[in-house]
């Protein structure tokens, strides 16, 4: 570990009410509210919140047992700058069981800590919570963010909430529709950049300079405090159902916010005697093949992350070529044991229907953390007696189109009721017919032949339709 990243320093004189800021880089200590600051006056390092005195599970509530208090954010107060927040309020999502998805990658025990069931309809809310709190008590009256889509509308709803302009950059022709109409209807300014989404925050990050707003992109060292509950609750909850904590948390990596948040959440835990070091799960970022510069600095051994300038894919919200928190995420991930692997946009998409198919609707994004865990499965990296939870992190109706695009497709009828009956009985027969005949093809000789053109099933549909 970066000996600016462990956690056993001092008290420094700058602190307020035992909170401050510590560089990760050169160990540089700063006063939390004073001045506004997103990194460091000595070297432009990444800040980190630093407690004199951190938590463990009791300070949460009795036992430490997610049914001894109230759910959400502001239940770990204990281990957050404030005692509350400006709150929808946040937190306290489901993890889920997903036992057709569990058994078909073949792991012990999956669960999906859906994190589209917070108000905005992503983990979002947990870093503005904080932040816009942050923003109050630094006295400013205008928030700015770069986002893919979910950071605004998270930063619009609570910036109206708080009583602040908020002004939101978006790559113009990049943000899925539900995001956009998010952010415009909690009164927010959009902008639309002739960009992508480094370079909204590129501008962001001037703006900042300059005194023109406060960012709370995750470069804010505040807004990672909120989403580190996230580890938190999985961590309670998984040891409240199972016994035990889980072995590895797959997520999705656009800008490592989260992955950043989660390793300070098990060293913050590790430090205060509430876990053991062998109770830390394996962090596992994963990223599509057309935005991966994370997954290329782990399998090339790295120290820093190369800027992709192209990137593309149909997970919006995790399509960033230069995830700011890298230097803090990729250590999570090594020192964890964990590991970041690419996965295709086909993947995602197969897994968006699968997690649909057990009733948790997911954004495209979120979708990857399956995609990649079952990709890992596959190659033997994750064993079968792996305990392992998925984090998703926004809702379906984010992305309306693409979860249009992954699902199927409205049948037309008459409107009569004989007809309608006579059109259901139909399609079931004809599936029923094409699952005979598709059962039948798998034995045949014929099959390597029929999957290399791709139409043996779709064949067996249209001329089983044509003969009804």
């Amino acid at each position: 570990m970066s000996a600016h990243l462990a956690l056993d320093e001092s008290e420094p004189a700058v602190a307020d009410d035992g909170v401050w800021l510590t560089c990760i880089e050169c160990g540089e200590t700063f006063a939390p509210f004073d001045e506004i600051r997103y990194t460091c006056d000595d070297c432009d390092g990444l800040l980190e919140v630093r407690y004199a005195d951190l938590p463990t599970w009791d300070d949460f509530g009795a036992g430490g047992s997610p049914e001894s208090g109230p759910y959400g954010v502001w239940r770990y107060s204990a281990g957050l700058p404030f005692e509350e927040g400006v709150s929808l309020p946040e937190g306290g999502t489901p993890l889920h069981y997903v036992p057709s998805i569990e058994e078909d990658v073949g792991v012990n025990n999956l669960r999906i800590k859906h994190e589209g069931m917070n108000p905005t309809g992503s983990f979002k809310d947990r870093g503005m919570t904080v932040g816009v709190r942050v923003a109050e008590e630094v006295g400013v009256d205008r928030l700015a963010c770069a986002s893919t889509g979910n950071t605004s509308a998270a930063l619009a709803a609570y910036g109206a909430r708080g009583g602040m302009e908020t002004l939101v950059l978006l790559p113009s022709g990049k943000v899925a529709a539900g995001k956009v109409a998010q952010a415009s209807l909690h009164g927010a300014r959009i902008l639309e950049v002739d960009g992508n989404f480094d370079s909204c925050l590129d501008i962001v990050q001037d703006l900042a300079a300059r005194g023109e707003a406060y960012l709370l992109n995750s470069l804010n060292p505040f807004r990672l405090e909120g989403q580190k509950t996230i580890g938190l609750e999985i961590m309670e909850r998984f040891m409240a159902d199972e016994g035990t904590y889980p072995d590895r948390i797959v997520l999705p990596v656009g800008n490592a916010g989260n992955t950043a948040a989660l390793y300070k959440c098990f060293r913050e835990l590790r430090e205060a005697g509430a876990i053991d070091e062998s109770d830390v799960p394996k962090l596992t970022g994963v990223q599509a093949e057309g935005a991966a510069p994370m997954v290329e600095a782990v399998e090339e051994g790295n120290d820093e992350v190369r800027r992709w300038d192209d990137v593309e894919t149909i997970a919006t919200a995790i399509r960033i070529g230069n995830p700011v928190n890298a230097p803090k995420a990729l250590p999570g991930i090594r020192e964890t044991g964990g590991t970041a692997v690419a996965v295709s946009d086909e993947a995602i998409t197969e897994a968006q229907r699968d997690l649909a198919e057990e009733g948790v609707g997911v954004e495209p994004a979120s979708a990857a953390s399956v995609a990649g865990l079952r990709k890992l499965r596959e190659s033997g990296e994750v064993s079968a007696d792996e305990d392992v939870v998925c984090l998703t992190t926004g809702h379906l109706l984010k992305d309306p189109d693409a979860a249009y695009e992954a699902g199927g497709d409205p049948e037309p009828v008459p409107n009569d009721t004989e007809a309608v009956l006579e059109h259901i009985d139909e399609g079931s027969s004809v599936g029923e017919a094409v699952r005979r005949q598709a059962s039948k093809v798998a034995d045949s000789p014929l099959l390597p032949a029929l999957v290399v053109g791709g139409l043996g099933v779709a064949y067996l549909y249209r001329k089983l339709r044509s003969t009804e």
